[in-house]
């Protein structure tokens, strides 16, 4: 068993408070459950308006396929979701 956990720190341009980030965080990663399969959570910059970092976290059997799956969830995050920035991200296999 191969566990795969990717810490995304996002930038929110333009939030102006705690209820908005939470609008913004909170589908997405439902639709990032949805699509990929991931467990996620806000673990960091929790009092912060326009800053945000979220782990996701996956379990498969073969690493490569851990790393791939969470690769195309940030790509997607990228793509999908312009109203977040993603400042920088990193993939921890276990």
């Amino acid at each position: 068993m191969v566990i795969g956990a990717c810490s995304v720190e996002l930038y929110l341009p333009g939030n102006g408070s705690l209820k908005g980030k939470r609008s913004l965080l909170k589908p997405l990663l439902n639709r990032l459950r949805r699509e990929f399969n991931l467990a996620g959570a806000e673990v960091g910059h929790h009092d912060v308006w326009q800053s945000a970092e979220v782990v996701l976290v996956t379990v498969a059997n073969d690493p490569g396929r851990v790393h791939a799956v969470l690769e195309r969830a940030v790509r997607w995050i990228e793509t999908h979701h312009p109203e977040v920035q993603i400042v920088d991200w990193q993939i921890e296999i276990m």
